[in-house]
């Protein structure tokens, strides 16, 4: 890989975890209700990707559930989540996801999963079960288990991507933004009373950090990163995206001041060991897998 498009990836990486912070302060410092603040947000990507909607992928039953797996289904559930949950804890609980994906695709892809990767699974799921437990035994608040059904939603999301064929980045954006603002907007109308108050009681913050969100993290940064996966192989690019979830935590300790023990460490180790070991197996959907599991944060 060049230098360049190495320092892309850090950039890249950087941007996804970065927004992790910046949706926990949206949701669980200014009150904007989380529903709202995604409609919001695909609202504004569907507006941008519009002009790449146009010819539909085939099926396009298919793309339009793709499209509600990872925009209303994915990001709703993790903003939801950010209510309670710390970006740190979220950014291991999601690694999740990788196991999730895995078994998905032998179910639906007819994947065969080897002794390594069966290895890589059993850390991932060990770490994030590290991170949920206390002296008193397991504590999954119910932030964190709306992350873990948020990592679900990408992951089935993911498998069923790779059953649509010759889909492009913005054509991408422009489904699970036109699929996901319709669904997310009438919840908000039924579940969230008073949303845009609070809103607009956030003021332009709040219009800087949608635009963050949808501009600079879903359309450049994830556009950024299908690009790499296309020219680099998957095994050399998939481990390297592990720099989110780190730089999630560094800025979620430092930023929001989320507790980081001796406990959340080792958990976070053993996550990221396994995705690590699944990651650099050769398999069907690791490319997409991550770009799932990191824009999902």
């Amino acid at each position: 890989m060049s230098l360049r498009d190495f320092g892309l990836l850090v950039l890249i990486c950087l941007i996804w975890a970065s927004n992790n912070i910046v949706s926990k302060i949206v949701v669980a410092h200014w009150g904007v209700p989380p529903l709202f603040y995604a409609a919001v947000r695909f609202a504004l990507v569907a507006a941008v990707t519009l002009p790449w909607l146009l010819p539909a992928p085939r099926p396009t039953w298919r793309m339009l559930v793709v499209g509600v797996l990872m925009g209303a289904g994915g990001f709703a559930l993790l903003f939801m989540g950010f209510k309670t949950a710390s970006p740190s804890a979220a950014a291991v609980v999601v690694q999740a996801g990788v196991p999730f994906t895995t078994l998905l695709s032998v179910l639906m892809l007819g994947e065969k999963i080897h002794w390594r990767r069966g290895v890589g699974i059993a850390l991932t799921l060990a770490g994030a079960l590290i991170v949920i437990w206390n002296p008193h035994g397991f504590s999954l608040s119910m932030g964190l288990w709306l992350v873990v059904a948020s990592a679900l939603a990408g992951s089935l999301g993911a498998v069923m991507m790779k059953q649509i064929q010759r889909v492009k980045p913005l054509q991408l954006q422009a489904w699970v933004g036109f699929t996901s603002v319709w669904l997310l907007a009438a919840a908000s109308l039924a579940l969230e009373p008073g949303a845009s108050d609070k809103a607009f009681e956030a003021g332009w913050p709040f219009v800087a950090a949608v635009a963050y969100s949808a501009l600079v993290v879903s359309v450049i940064a994830h556009t950024g990163y299908y690009g790499l996966i296309q020219r680099y192989e998957a095994n050399l690019i998939a481990p390297l995206t592990l720099m989110t979830p780190l730089m999630t935590i560094g800025l979620g300790v430092a930023i929001t001041h989320d507790h980081f023990d001796l406990r959340m460490g080792l958990g976070a180790a053993l996550a990221l060991a396994g995705v690590l070991i699944v990651a650099l197996r050769r398999n069907q959907v690791t490319p997409l897998l991550m770009f799932l599991k990191d824009r999902s944060q």
